[in-house]
């Protein structure tokens, strides 16, 4: 009877923890109705629309654990803006900070977006014009009534985790005869094409949303390129969006020193961004049709920890991000890294950050995690800019040169990411608990 007992017990445990998991996806238009500066190269106006931009806004709860991931078709924001609109809607929400999750996909075709931020440091040539305060306010407000809308329309769900692999991008740091690296093409640099992939679907069966995870600089089109668009990003989520009829948001992965195949290319090859369809929109959905099994039962686990590194000597600070950085007494200065986790059931793990991470980083961090899925989303909740290797920190080229950490801030990082992996998989399974 004992033995009945339990298994009955177990059944119901199973069904309740299935009852409680609800999903819901929001998609919001944000294309601008006027001209707007583009960020990402040197800014230039916009003299049209070549695709739409959006927020992509997906929430899930399992009952305990409520978490929004957002993918908006962006370039760049400044962390403390970041900080200042998800910590407003936690509050609202009664959510922790910690669970609302702000990613961009990168665009370097998209509007500018709140304050400087970080790369006023290096490049303040980039910031001598009026900022549009009113597309920044639309965007502010558009993201909380999508979250507000995404939160009023979960209903029970089931979720799955895929893998992909696809040759859409290459490793951008070129080294030229004399040992000087520039930003060009690399083929034999290290890269990263493996694809995450999250399906949600609603309880039926019938598809939700698809989550897609993958390192690629959105800078298909170059810097004499005057059209909004979502760049490779954008032109991919549409394509599969076409394809499957649910919308995919595009999380980009440790693209720091990862291009598009095709990249900064001239106005005059718009046309290039639709064979992305076919790099990389085509293997996304090749890992869905190969993603056979879903589940209603699903645990989510949100955790953050801060990562402390030096800050680059001599390097001018700005009051608006003084919560990254701690001057001790002696004046040595420590920047803040504020990382998050989300764990998903026992077998898969995301991890974001608000840095442009180069990608030998997150691929040493994947292939050390005790979980079997362990996805980096980057360019989440604002970015302070590069993290490279400490080997192509000394070795220059534009991304050290941008960069407001010093060499050691890539060991700092994964030793503390990989701790808190760990840390996350024998909590969760004690039976299972790492040496």
């Amino acid at each position: 009877m004992k033995t009945i007992f339990a298994a009955i017990l177990i059944l119901a445990t199973a069904a309740g923890q299935a009852a409680d998991f609800r999903a819901a996806v929001v998609k919001v238009d944000i294309t601008p109705e006027t001209p707007q500066m583009l960020r990402g190269y040197t800014p230039r106006m916009s003299t049209k629309v070549h695709d739409r931009l959006y927020h992509r806004i997906v929430a899930l709860d399992d009952g305990t654990t409520s978490v929004f991931l957002i993918s908006s078709d962006l370039c760049s924001l400044s962390p403390a803006f970041c900080d200042r609109v998800t910590g407003n809607l936690g509050k609202e929400l009664g959510l922790p900070g910690e669970n609302i999750w702000w990613s961009l996909t990168h665009t370097h075709s998209g509007p500018y977006v709140g304050p400087r931020g970080v790369s006023f440091s290096f490049m303040d040539n980039r910031f001598q014009f009026q900022m549009d305060e009113a597309y920044t306010a639309m965007v502010e407000k558009s993201l909380a009534d999508g979250v507000r809308q995404a939160r009023q329309k979960l209903s029970p769900a089931r979720l799955g985790i895929g893998r992909g692999y696809a040759e859409a991008n290459i490793n951008r740091r070129a080294r030229d005869a004399d040992g000087q690296i520039r930003l060009g093409m690399n083929p034999s640099g290290p890269v990263d094409r493996r694809i995450g992939l999250v399906r949600l679907e609603k309880a039926d069966g019938d598809p939700l949303a698809l989550l897609a995870n993958y390192a690629m600089h959105g800078t298909v089109l170059g810097s004499t390129s005057t059209v909004i668009s979502g760049d490779a990003p954008g032109v991919v989520a549409e394509y599969v969006e076409e394809k499957t009829g649910v919308a995919m948001l595009y999380f980009n992965g440790a693209a720091g020193n990862i291009a598009p195949l095709y990249s900064t290319r001239t106005e005059a090859e718009v046309k290039l961004l639709s064979q992305f369809k076919v790099l990389l929109g085509d293997p996304i959905l090749d890992a869905n049709r190969r993603l056979r099994t879903t589940t209603d039962v699903v645990k989510l686990r949100a955790s953050r920890i801060v990562v402390e590194t030096p800050k680059r000597p001599q390097l001018k600070w700005s009051d608006d991000l003084k919560d990254y950085l701690r001057v001790s007494p002696d004046g040595t200065e420590t920047l803040l890294i504020p990382v998050r986790f989300l764990s998903i059931n026992e077998d898969t793990v995301i991890w974001s950050a608000p840095l442009e991470l180069f990608c030998e980083i997150s691929n040493e961090i994947r292939d050390r995690s005790p979980f079997a899925n362990t996805f980096y989303f980057g360019y989440t909740n604002g970015s302070l800019c590069y993290l490279p290797t400490e080997q192509e920190y000394m070795a220059g080229g534009y991304e050290p040169k941008t960069s407001p950490f010093t060499a050691s801030a890539a060991g700092h990082l994964s030793a503390a990411v990989n701790r808190h992996l760990r840390e996350i998989y024998n909590t969760q399974d004690p039976a299972k608990k790492e040496p």
